[in-house]
């Protein structure tokens, strides 16, 4: 997930600099079209396509893992926070000897009224 979020900042230290210095190139109602157009083309497009390559590259991972019903994976980075590793098919961090159940229940008491 950082590789999207890097290369789209990457995208976009590079596309709006340039429309900056095209806005004198180009008419006023004209520059917003295309300013737009190279914003969603080259900025928001790619970002989106990469992140839905993320997700079908580690749907697998996420959801038949040892590491994706323990309470130190998060989802979202594909990554065990324990260990600060990423695990794959094949590779467990822990090698599921500290892997812990992920709490859904709330054990605290409640009042009854």
């Amino acid at each position: 997930m950082g590789r999207v979020v890097y290369w789209t900042i990457m995208r976009a230290a590079i596309v709006i600099p340039s429309l900056w210095f095209l806005m004198y190139y180009f008419q006023f109602r004209y520059w917003w079209i295309v300013a737009f157009g190279a914003i969603y083309g080259i900025i928001i497009h790619p970002a989106i396509i990469q992140f839905r390559k993320f997700e079908n590259d580690n749907k697998e991972i996420v959801q038949s893992t040892l590491c994706s019903s323990c309470k130190h994976f998060d989802k979202t980075a594909v990554l065990c926070l324990k260990y600060d590793e990423h695990p794959s098919l094949n590779f467990l961090p822990c090698d599921g000897v500290e892997w812990e159940p992920i709490n859904n229940f709330d054990y605290e008491e409640k009042e009854y009224n």
